[in-house]
């Protein structure tokens, strides 16, 4: 049968003061009064019923999870302990799903993006689903068609069509973030799309290339499965998850399986991983202010980004250029093009003072 898994353990430090460790950035409501994991598991409707769509999430913020999704039964809610990377996230799922259901199809899927349209990701993942239904042996991944030289996302090599598999295609290389220069040959070359880190795969596929390749983590789910709906079961995950080996699906298994096929996506992708791309989700108005959950008056001023979690009134005087969040505990000041340095600021506050603002 289908299933789907919504991947939501990132801790969103970019998000930062809104983004905290109790409270990352895929349960905040910043969207239209909802959150990102909501929008996630809402682009399913329709597609893969609600009783075959688990959410992988850290158990720090296991129970702010099922807040936010009404209709998720708590056993539908995969805690991690820790974050060990997306090899064991992916393992750790896919052995509870074949726990569950030997024949399980499932489809990987992130919490941290807008797609637009949803009838057009939609379509991609029923041909994923097809795809995988049709040939089990491969781990399907999904290509974003890029529409400019992006350098913060990795890249997928279109190797050419798969007989009998149209629209998939053969995967000739994973390349990392490239440079400015390199982008643009990607995007010229007409040969690369952006690496989604959006699968379908069978649970039994996915879990044979894990016991290939990343045995250790392979036989350490497969220990934590098996103690699935047993006494024993939250021991067992303490106990093995956090020795687990950390690195990423793409490093461990997809760039040595032997049978890797990608699904070009023609959508809107925004991954909204700091507040530069958060602004790209908030209309602006005629001076480029874009404004969420606050007042803001300027004098001499524009493109501000100002964003506040509790009513709050931003004064601007003489500035262009600047994203302004407010929170009971913090309050951010920075220049545009520094979104990045967020994350710097977040270690140091947490050498500075702990975990009393982060």
């Amino acid at each position: 049968m289908r299933h789907g898994v919504i991947m939501a353990g990132g801790s969103g430090t970019r998000l930062w003061p809104l983004s905290t460790r109790k409270r990352p950035k895929q349960l905040l409501r910043l969207i239209g009064g909802k959150s990102l994991l909501e929008i996630a598991v809402g682009r399913l409707r329709g597609l893969i019923d609600p009783s075959r769509i688990f959410v992988c999430t850290s158990s720090v913020y296991a129970r702010e999870a099922l807040d936010e999704l009404a209709m998720l039964p708590e056993k539908q809610l995969l805690g991690e302990p820790v974050g060990r990377d997306t090899a064991n996230a992916v393992a750790f799922t896919a052995a509870i799903l074949f726990r569950l259901d030997p024949d399980a199809v499932l489809a990987v899927l992130t919490a941290d993006h807008i797609i637009e349209p949803t009838d057009e990701f939609q379509r991609c993942l029923s041909l994923g689903f097809q795809t995988v239904e049709k040939s089990p042996e491969f781990l399907v991944t999904f290509g974003i068609v890029p529409t400019h030289p992006a350098t913060g996302y990795g890249y997928i090599r279109n190797g050419g069509p798969l007989p009998g598999l149209a629209p998939a295609c053969r995967v000739a290389a994973f390349r990392e973030k490239p440079s400015a220069a390199t982008a643009a040959e990607y995007l010229a070359s007409g040969q690369y799309c952006w690496n989604s880190g959006m699968f379908v795969w069978k649970a039994a596929s996915i879990l044979e290339q894990l016991r290939l390749h990343l045995p250790e983590s392979y036989h350490g789910v497969m220990r934590i499965a098996h103690a699935w709906d047993t006494p024993h079961y939250r021991r067992v995950l303490q106990e093995v998850y956090p020795a687990l080996p950390k690195i990423s699906i793409d490093y461990a298994v997809m760039e040595k399986a032997p049978h890797v096929a990608m699904i070009p996506m023609p959508v809107r992708w925004l991954d909204v991983g700091n507040w530069e791309s958060f602004s790209a989700t908030v209309a602006p108005d005629k001076h480029g202010h874009r404004v969420v959950g606050c007042d803001l008056a300027t004098i001499d001023s524009g493109d501000v980004l100002a964003v506040s979690r509790t009513e709050h009134l931003f004064a601007v005087i003489g500035v262009r250029g600047i994203t302004l969040i407010h929170t009971p505990a913090a309050t951010l000041v920075c220049a545009s093009g520094k979104a990045q340095d967020v994350k710097r600021m977040v270690e140091l506050l947490s050498d500075k003072y702990g975990e009393k603002y982060t």
